[in-house]
């Protein structure tokens, strides 16, 4: 009976002290990625880049390094300067995959975002930003 004392007091314990450290940081990096698009800042979006991350601008895709993922991102906030970004929906897959669709506003249109994020050794990071023109 003891070890199974044992064992539900340490189950209890782990959710409690990883679960929400794990949700925790995935919020963060939604919560950045919201401020940066929101922004306009190209340099605060990629902190929240994989090394590698994918781009689609209207079924243009590409993949870029965060450096020029940066640059990329940069000439299309020039191009698309925001008015306002906000999210619209969020969830996760069976594997573990978030994803987050949100409306990119500028003046005159706007754009739906598709963002997937992924845990990358511990740690969670964009992988994929898909921009569609509405």
């Amino acid at each position: 009976m003891r070890k199974a004392g044992f064992l539900y007091v340490l189950t209890i314990f782990m959710v409690v002290c990883f679960v929400p450290r794990h949700l925790s940081a995935q919020s963060e990096v939604i919560n950045n990625v919201r401020a940066a698009l929101k922004a306009g800042s190209s340099k605060e979006l990629v902190k929240s880049f994989n090394t590698k991350v994918e781009l689609n601008f209207d079924g243009k895709k590409s993949t870029y390094s965060r450096t020029q993922a940066e640059f990329v991102l940069k000439d299309f906030f020039k191009k698309y300067p925001p008015t306002d970004f906000g999210y619209i929906h969020q969830g996760a897959s069976k594997q573990g995959l978030t994803y987050v669709i949100g409306n990119y506003s500028y003046d005159g249109g706007s754009f739906r975002v598709l963002l997937y994020i992924k845990n990358f050794n511990g740690r969670h990071l964009v992988d994929l930003i898909d921009f569609s023109k509405e």
